[in-house]
């Protein structure tokens, strides 16, 4: 027997959801870090070499 799609409808809501708001948060991050990628792993020495 097979499941109805309007029972996957509020699945299909919320992972549609999730995705454009993590594409809009990582757009934002991207957007704030003046158009080049986040660094990732910084550690005390990098922090203060870019004040």
């Amino acid at each position: 027997m097979g499941v109805p799609f309007e029972a996957l409808l509020p699945y299909a809501v919320c992972l549609g959801m999730f995705g454009f708001s993590g594409a809009a948060l990582s757009k934002l991050r991207h957007m704030q870090n003046g158009g080049k990628r986040a660094r990732h792993s910084v550690d005390q020495w990098d922090r203060q070499s870019t004040l």
